[in-house]
């Protein structure tokens, strides 16, 4: 494992299990950050192995609040523009569909920032880098 990798964990927030691994402390993974919906926390192992934490006592029921969960909007393809091969080299726009050689066809959903943008394909989201070296 290391930083950067992808890794499932559980999310207290959303309860989604798709992070990235954000730090590292004595090998084992110590901070991720879930993909679904950017929140930074201690991993919590899936399945409760290396590297899991203890669980909490359950809270109890008579709490009134409720967590609402937004879910980002999926951006449709601009037919209007061709599909085109990724290339880390070049730049993308939300909407963009793009060929890549392992995760196949994508489009572009969003920019978080001028060097990154995440895709969305067949089996998820990926945050890929733009703009980076030649050619």
């Amino acid at each position: 494992m290391r930083v950067g990798s992808e890794v499932e964990a559980i999310c207290k927030k959303c309860g989604d299990v798709g992070h990235l691994v954000i730090a590292l402390a004595d090998r084992q993974i110590a901070k991720v950050e879930c993909r679904e919906c950017g929140a930074r926390h201690r991993y919590r192992s899936v399945k409760g192995g290396s590297g899991s934490v203890r669980r909490k006592p359950a809270a109890r029921a008579t709490s009134s609040r409720t967590r609402t969960v937004k879910k980002k909007q999926v951006v449709e393809a601009d037919e209007s523009r061709p599909r085109r091969d990724f290339h880390m080299s070049d730049t993308y726009q939300v909407g963009d569909r793009v060929l890549h050689a392992s995760f196949g066809e994508g489009v572009v959903q969003e920019v978080p920032a001028p060097a990154k943008i995440v895709v969305l394909f067949d089996d998820g989201s990926k945050t890929l880098v733009q703009g980076r070296g030649v050619k």
